[in-house]
């Protein structure tokens, strides 16, 4: 967090001799209200705050009564904000808080006028701008949108609910806005409602959905970043707000609304253009560096990440740019700077506004009404003030420009009228004549995603450096097949090809994907959204531990139900296996802690949809008392190392008593709830919904296997385990580790499976049972090529017996994870020490194999480095020679452990 600037001890005397000898404004309100000045004289601001928040009291007519509060205030809220009382936090949020009160009496009023003692019902002032977002200006304008419900608007039988809703809103902008002798209350400016120019002044609830949900401009995407429920009836103004969430923020990127902000940016730039150069005539708000550059800062960010990270949807700009450095999304150093630069350009346009209570936001080009406003402000001279704003505007306008570089449309490279064939000839391509036909079918209705105008535009931008990714990829045909099959299941592709265009090096990593990892290009097909997360800083980052991944997963947005959690952690796991097979590709990250990744991932998902199927299950059938669900993972997910092909090895237990039952509206027998929830969980996790499918669930290594129940107790499970498990089922506990319960529940469970694994037991009768299963497995599972480096002999399998059986006739050495278990089993001289790095290579070759080769065959030339590199090996032959000298050690301790020669 950024801490805030330490103030001196307010001055008051000062603060009103400034406000007197600067500000005509302030002079005349102090003269009116002495009453006011003697407190604030004396430093007793509650006093004067309490005093003006009541100057309206007792008058009838609304419009007076506000008239006079604003005044008091705006004397209070001044001299505080001089004598350095009061930071620009509580200036902008007092001054907001009375636009909300200003707003809600005026609808009030203007409901009464026709229906005396109706509720504030059915109308609503939605707040956006600076009062949305509780930064209102010292002198500002209000930009409302007001909303109406034609059912429940009070309103006279004669009257047409449209027509009482426009009389309603004209009286509101005459209550406000309207000069009398006793001032205004607000400047009211309703263009930002839905197509302004044509629409009345008061839009039906309805009426403002649909154009927002069907017919909005990418600026009011931006400017609803801001929105509040401010006035009128708040609870039908926050439900609309809710209603038009997805149109704000929105999941996939939008970069129309993004290079919208760089277009609108310029435009402001060019139409200012005598307030850009820091000087007089400067424009604070709309100068380059100025305000409104750290709010489209701010704002830009969020449209990119809010859709995605709720906590980025804030309405302050400096909660904003907190927010964003917490994320990791900018640097903290830029979050401070320009967090520092727009409170000290927010104080300076309030001084700008103080002298004569008006709406500007320039410099004075009059060189003595410059050293004025400077003076008010306690600086010596003009000259002082313009010197500390060209430092601030260079501050701002550089690292703006940067961001706007970065996101906005570059310049056509379409390749224009060279022949493209030409183009395909100087990059190296073969048969630059045929493909050139190839490529060109693509703009002649042979994708869908190609044939509006707009995606066709937006591809010709993108066709120069398409062709130069493809002709850099290591496998020019698979990057181009698989290309094609991307833009062939896609809907609608302008959102990706303004990403590539707006992110030019994410081209060489798709290619990269495309072309050697045919697991994540199915993935991509599916969902080119994908590519969103690769944009953020965090993207090569491997995920935190299970409880702050569960807590991502769980974070749901206000009205979801269940079926919106299983969409929603169906994308977001979906994102995150995405980027964990992208960072194994880019070699981020070392493939065994990419497989630790993807099993804290998998823990995560089996946390958060567990639970919420039991809310939901518990909702109708209740809760057995003194019974909960316990999960024993085993198999990859055991030992925490899972591939991007991994299925899920669960078994379901319970604890408590079999005999219970639950307490709901339709109870269950215990042994029944529980088998009914798992079989409610195992779905959770499996079925495909409308987001995709999740993960292959296997509860086949539960006891009695398909013949059993689903679902057993703890009692249950230890019994078998202790009187009828095979050998096999004994190994498979080898690996097992409680991944869902409550921690007495684990501990129990891992008692059990303590008592079972020590249990003594006749060495010649484990070592039968072990080399039949194994050779069983060896007649049924073959390896499927020459890198299934998993069921091969010497391979991950045989090094798995090699461990359990020793684990199970020592009684010592158990770990799930079978790197440390062989380590351990090394310690104590019943391995060799090499036998720990032949399985880490053989481990980090099979993670990732399953992205680049998942048939087990060799991988094509081009992406065999990749696979090298990953397995920590220079280069593809002494890979080769590496992993034969592995297995070639695996097959060594087999015969050592069980007198027994393996032929690999």
């Amino acid at each position: 967090m950024i801490t805030p600037d330490v103030t001196p001890s307010p001055d008051w005397a000062d603060a009103l001799r400034r406000a007197r000898a600067h500000a005509p404004f302030l002079a005349r309100a102090l003269e009116r209200r002495s009453d006011l000045a003697e407190l604030l004289a004396r430093g007793e601001i509650d006093d004067a705050l309490a005093l003006a928040l009541t100057s309206g009291a007792g008058v009838d007519d609304v419009g007076v009564a506000l008239r006079r509060e604003r005044l008091a205030l705006s004397l209070v809220v001044a001299i505080a904000d001089l004598a350095g009382a009061w930071d620009l936090a509580q200036v902008t949020g007092t001054l907001s808080a009375f636009a909300d009160r200003a707003l809600d009496g005026a609808i009030g009023a203007a409901i009464r006028r026709r229906v005396p003692d109706a509720p504030n019902a059915g109308f609503s002032g939605i707040a956006l701008g600076k009062h949305g977002a509780q930064e209102l200006n010292y002198s500002s304008d209000i930009d409302p949108i007001l909303l109406f419900d034609p059912d429940t608007l009070p309103r006279r039988d004669r009257d047409d609910p449209a027509e009482a809703a426009q009389m309603v809103a004209r009286r509101v902008v005459e209550l406000l806005s309207t000069i009398t002798a006793e001032g205004y209350v607000f400047r009211i400016d309703l263009r930002l409602r839905p197509q302004a120019e044509v629409t009345p002044l008061a839009l039906s609830f309805a009426a403002a959905i649909t154009h927002y949900e069907s017919s909005a401009l990418a600026w009011e995407r931006a400017a609803f970043i801001r929105a509040r429920a401010a006035s009128g009836d708040l609870a039908q103004g926050q439900a609309f707000l809710d209603t038009i969430r997805p149109f704000v923020w929105r999941r996939s990127l939008d970069f129309g609304a993004i290079a919208e902000i760089g277009r609108l940016t310029t435009r402001i730039r060019d139409h200012y253009i005598g307030g850009q150069m820091v000087g007089p005539g400067y424009d604070l708000k709309r100068g380059r560096g100025g305000i409104r550059e750290v709010e489209f800062f701010a704002q830009t960010h969020q449209l990119i990440h809010g859709g995605r990270n709720p906590a980025l949807r804030l309405r302050g700009t400096r909660a904003t740019l907190d927010a964003l450095a917490t994320a990791g999304i900018i640097a903290p150093d830029d979050a401070a700077m320009l967090g520092r630069s727009y409170d000290r350009l927010r104080t300076l346009e309030h001084r700008l506004q103080m002298v004569a209570d008006q709406q500007t936001h320039s410099l004075p080009a009059d060189p003595a009404a410059l050293d004025n406003v400077a003076r008010l402000d306690g600086l010596a001279d003009g000259p002082a003030l313009v010197a500390e704003l060209a430092q601030i505007s260079e501050r701002v306008g550089s690292r703006f420009d940067a961001l706007i570089a970065a996101w906005a449309p570059r310049g056509t490279l379409a390749v224009g009228d060279r022949p493209l064939a030409l183009d395909l000839t100087e990059l190296g391509f073969a048969e630059p004549e045929a493909l050139a036909v190839r490529i060109e079918s693509w703009n002649n209705g042979k994708f869908r995603a190609l044939r509006s105008e707009a995606a066709r535009e937006a591809f010709a931008r993108i066709r120069s450096p398409l062709l130069r990714a493809l002709a850099a990829a290591p496998d020019r045909d698979r990057a181009l097949l698989r290309w094609e099959q991307l833009i062939e299941h896609l809907p609608s592709a302008i959102n990706v090809f303004r990403l590539l265009e707006a992110r030019p090096a994410l081209f060489d990593m798709v290619m990269r994907v495309l072309a050697h990892a045919p697991r994540l290009a199915d993935d991509l097909a599916r969902r080119a959204d994908l590519l969103d997360a690769l944009i953020d800083m965090t993207a090569f980052d491997l995920p935190g531990g299970v409880d702050a991944i569960a807590a991502r997963l769980a974070r749901t947005e206000k009205g979801d139900d269940y079926q919106c959690l299983l969409d929603a952690v169906r994308r977001k796991v979906g994102e995150m296996r995405f980027a964990l097979g992208v960072q194994l590709i880019e070699q981020a990250n070392g493939a065994l802690d990419i497989a630790a990744a993807l099993s804290r991932v998998a823990e995560a998902t089996i946390a958060v949809l567990t639970a919420a199927t039991e809310a939901e299950f518990a909702a109708v059938h209740g809760t057995v008392p003194d019974a909960r669900l316990v999960i024993l993972g085993l198999g990859r997910l055991g030992g925490g190392a899972l591939t991007h092909a991994s299925d899920l090895d669960l078994v379901f237990l319970f604890s408590g008593d079999f005999a219970g039952e639950s307490d709901g509206t339709r109870p269950l027998g215990a042994t029944l709830y529980f088998a009914r929830l798992s079989q409610r969980v195992s779905v959770a996790l499996s079925a495909p919904t409308a987001a995709g499918a999740l993960y292959d669930i296997d509860t086949r290594l539960r006891p009695s296997g398909t013949q059993g129940p689903i679902a057993v107790s703890l009692d249950s499970f230890a019994r078998y385990q202790a009187h009828e498990a095979w050998t096999w089922e004994h190994m498979a506990l080898c690996r097992a580790r409680t991944v869902y319960g409550s921690p007495s529940d684990r501990a129990a469970l891992d008692a059990i499976i303590a008592s079972v694994l020590k249990t003594p037991r006749d060495p010649h009768v484990l070592r039968a049972d072990v080399l039949k299963m194994r050779a069983e497995m060896a007649r049924h599972k073959p390896a499927k090529g020459p890198l299934d480096v998993k069921l091969a002999r010497g391979g991950l399998v045989d090094a798995e017996f090699i461990v359990h059986y020793l684990q199970l006739r020592e009684g010592r050495a158990f770990d799930p994870d079978l790197g440390l278990a062989i380590s351990a089993l090394a310690d104590l001289g019943l391995v060799p020490h090499g036998l720990r790095d032949s399985h880490d290579l053989l481990a980090r070759l099979l993670v990732v194999v399953r992205l680049v080769a998942p048939d087990g065959a060799y991988p094509p030339p081009a992406s065999r480095a990749i696979v090298a590199a990953a397995c920590g090996i220079a280069d593809w032959d002494s890979l080769i020679a590496a992993i034969a000298a592995a297995r070639r050690l695996i097959a060594a301790t087999w015969q050592t452990v069980f007198d027994e020669p393996l032929e690999i």
